[in-house]
Parts: structure tokens; C-alpha cells; sequence
């Protein structure tokens, strides 16, 4: 059983069918992603997509909301580790959220071609198991 530090998130009953609009937000976010030819703004759209799946898996496995305070989007990522036991999404989900910090804080971070594409399909891959586990716990 995964544990929602009440610091960081707070108990709310969600419906399926906001957790789906949830998720939906995720996707098209995902989809502006593959679509934009700029690697930056693919790389920004892609770790606004997995952040945006974290929120809506976290909101159907817990029925927590995600609490916006400081290291919110790590505990996203903490979390979204625990539920899918994804030890990579905790390294690559942590290298890009500080590669956004760097670039949103700290005066630009260069995100090439390649590293875009790549994270990309990261979040692609990530969206697919959360959407699996959202179908399947609407299911139970």
C-alpha cells in the first residue's frame, strides 16, 4: 500500500470520469509534444504530460490530491514510481523535472533534438502504463 504524506497531498474523493478528463489533459499535452517541431517546447510539453499523468494516476490509486507546495512535482514522481514500480521513471522523471527547474529558475537549459525525442517517448511509454492501471482499477 502506497502512503500520501498528508503534507503533500490531501484526501478527495475523485469520480472515474474526472480522473479520465485528468488524464486526457496528460495526453493532449502529450500529443502538442510530438506535434511541435522545437525540441524546448517538446521537452516542456512532455514533462507537463507526465506530471499531468502522475496527477491522475495518484488521484485514482489514493484519492489524494496533490498539494501544491515546494518539491511537489518530486513527490509526483516519487509516487508515480511506488504505483507503477518503475524504478526509471524515479531517474529519468528526477532528470527532467531538473532539467525544467534549470531552465525555468536558473537562466535556460539547452535540451537537444535527440534529448527531447527521447524524453518524449519516455512520457509516450509512461501514459500507456498509467492508462492501464486507471482502466484497470476502474474495473475493481
Amino acid at each position: 500500500m502506497i502512503h500520501f504524506e498528508t503534507d503533500s497531498f490531501q484526501k478527495q474523493k475523485f469520480t472515474y470520469k474526472q480522473v479520465i478528463q485528468l488524464l486526457s489533459n496528460a495526453k493532449k499535452d502529450l500529443h502538442i509534444a510530438q506535434k511541435d517541431n522545437f525540441s524546448e517546447v517538446r521537452f516542456m510539453y512532455s514533462y507537463n504530460s507526465l506530471i499531468k499523468a502522475g496527477i491522475a494516476l495518484i488521484a485514482i490509486i489514493g484519492q489524494v490530491k496533490v498539494k501544491s507546495n515546494q518539491g511537489h512535482h518530486y513527490k509526483i514522481i516519487e509516487k508515480m514510481t511506488q504505483i507503477l514500480h518503475d524504478d526509471e521513471l524515479l531517474r529519468i522523471g528526477n532528470a527532467m523535472r531538473s532539467k525544467r527547474n534549470l531552465d525555468f529558475y536558473g537562466g535556460g537549459a539547452i535540451i537537444s533534438e535527440k534529448e527531447s525525442s527521447d524524453y518524449y517517448r519516455f512520457v509516450e511509454k509512461i501514459i500507456k502504463k498509467v492508462e492501464e492501471v486507471i482502466k484497470n482499477h476502474s474495473a475493481m
